[in-house]
């Protein structure tokens, strides 16, 4: 099974999580979802950058699971997560992005980039804004 992302915590508090370009499947979804949660097992206070460029298009299910467990976890996220950098280059996983917030809100500030670079910049400046 490939992976669907790779968590990089090398950096805490910032953690990236990297796309693999798999398609997503039950297996390598939930797998993707519990490592999610993961970030939040130590209980320290974190900024996420999602690096999306590699991504592929996720079946309508998989979006619904990803906004399903942003709910089930919205106490955490607001505890936790100072914020999210999305970098998103393609137009067409902007809208599903918003498809994902359209049906649960994102809990905590977040933003769209074209880069990771830039992402990276906003994450750094929220960990140090608000730690």
């Amino acid at each position: 099974m490939q992976a669907y992302a790779t968590f990089d915590r090398s950096q805490r508090p910032i953690i990236t999580i990297h796309f693999t370009g798999a398609k997503e499947t039950d297996e390598n979804f939930q797998l993707y979802l519990q490592e999610l949660d993961n970030n939040y097992a130590p209980k320290e206070q974190f900024a996420l950058i999602f690096e999306l460029s590699k991504a592929p298009l996720p079946n309508l299910k998989y979006q619904l699971q990803q906004a399903e467990w942003m709910q089930q976890n919205q106490d955490k996220i607001q505890t936790y997560c100072y914020g999210v950098a999305y970098i998103i280059p393609s137009m067409i996983m902007r809208n599903v992005l918003k498809f994902i917030f359209s049906v649960q809100k994102n809990p905590v500030p977040f933003k769209v980039f074209s880069t990771l670079a830039e992402g990276e910049r906003w994450a750094n400046a929220q960990v140090e804004e608000l730690s």
